[in-house]
């Protein structure tokens, strides 16, 4: 549709666009002096050390955690280490239990042939899962995926909630050490730590219940806090045992993050001037283009067309429901998510992705907004289509 010179907003992509959202000229700036002066060679299994103590200086300022430099892994991105945990501390058949809707843990899980537990999440709690739903699990789960804040929900979990889901944890590992059985380990999923907004609070778990440090494996990359996609720098937080394995492992798949990217991510997060003032810009234009989704379709609700969504707490998405299952729109009859999304698409050039990508396989009219590659403009001209549609749907 683009090509044939129609107007489509694109709300489908979980990346940014590097004409609206750059990554920081400084960074930018530190890989070409980087690759200027020689690193180009293979970096260290476990990163480059200077990074690696950037990392842990920068989670114990951002996130009141301490971890010692043995404590902390380079790797390209965070999908890696997503990849690596499974792998490390999974054998063949072992229980890994996770909320729907979910990123790929579907697909790790497959990979390292785990058994694969779901949990459907609600939308009063953020899409978030709760003690309550890992409950029935613990005692027989080798690994819990959690990733606040949100993709695909943009919502974030509560401290509350998150704290007595770590205390359940530390105590039934409690139970396996005496027992003589192997541990429970916590997937903890920070990448869009940064983007958090309006009175949501991201707290990291340890931060909480430090007792829990030992069973959780936190990743984090620029990927998402400083716009670099495809810079590809991530790095692990976890026990110094788990981080050796995981390297030894990652060595051998061959992914280290670039030497040069490296050195200048070390660099950058060092300076918390330059950080702050990219985060305040970008955080400020992500929250900006999700505030003007939210209040539009609010709006829309308020008039009594059939829609809700949840109000955006974090990360770059919205999560939008239309509630058009069992209705027609000139005598053609929805009944799927996807047809919705077609609709939207044809007759309201918007195009967002179904819950079902991430799981989720009730038909219930749940759909991601992701909001890194449209500019205001594309949102408020987008907007009134949706509207139209919205109002011609009987």
């Amino acid at each position: 549709m683009i090509a044939q010179g129609k107007q489509v907003c694109n709300l489908t992509v979980g990346d940014f666009n590097p004409k609206f959202f750059p990554i920081p000229a400084a960074l930018r700036e530190g890989i070409a002096r980087a690759l200027a002066g020689g690193e180009t060679n293979y970096p260290p299994s476990d990163g480059v050390l200077a990074l690696r103590k950037s990392v842990a200086e920068y989670a114990a300022r951002e996130f009141n955690v301490r971890y010692p430099v043995e404590g902390v892994l380079i790797a390209a991105g965070a999908r890696p280490i997503l990849y690596g945990t499974y792998r490390c501390v999974l054998n063949p058949g072992d229980k890994v239990v996770y909320g729907l809707p979910s990123w790929n843990n579907n697909h790790y899980s497959w990979i390292a042939q785990a058994n694969a537990v779901e949990v459907v999440t609600q939308a009063r709690h953020g899409f978030q899962p709760t003690l309550d739903d890992f409950r029935p699990h613990l005692k027989d789960a080798n690994l819990f995926c959690l990733c606040t804040p949100s993709n695909p929900t943009g919502t974030v979990m509560e401290p509350g909630v998150l704290r007595e889901l770590m205390l359940g944890v530390v105590e039934e590992n409690e139970r396996r050490a005496r027992a003589g059985k192997r541990l429970l380990f916590v997937l903890h999923d920070q990448v869009y730590a940064s983007l958090v907004f309006g009175e949501a609070r991201h707290v990291h778990p340890c931060a909480l219940v430090p007792q829990c440090a030992p069973y959780v494996i936190s990743l984090d990359a620029i990927s998402k806090s400083l716009a670099g996609t495809g810079v590809r720098v991530g790095w692990v937080l976890a026990a110094p045992a788990v981080v050796a394995r995981m390297r030894d492992f990652l060595g051998h798949v061959g992914a280290w993050a670039p030497r040069a990217e490296q050195v200048a991510v070390a660099d950058f997060l060092g300076n918390t001037q330059a950080l702050a003032a990219f985060r305040q810009e970008m955080d400020a234009k992500v929250q900006a283009l999700l505030n003007a989704l939210y209040a539009g379709f609010m709006k829309m609700k308020q008039s009594g067309l059939p829609l809700d969504c949840v109000q955006p707490q974090g990360a770059i998405y919205l999560s939008l429901q239309l509630k058009l299952i069992g209705k027609s729109f000139e005598g053609r009859k929805i009944a799927s998510n996807a047809d919705i999304g077609q609709l939207l698409l044809e007759r309201a050039g918007m195009a967002v992705v179904p819950f079902q990508a991430f799981g989720l396989r009730e038909e219930s009219g749940w759909f991601r907004l992701s909001v890194g590659a449209v500019t205001p403009t594309d949102i408020e001209t987008c907007l009134p289509r949706v509207k139209a549609l919205l109002e011609s749907v009987r």
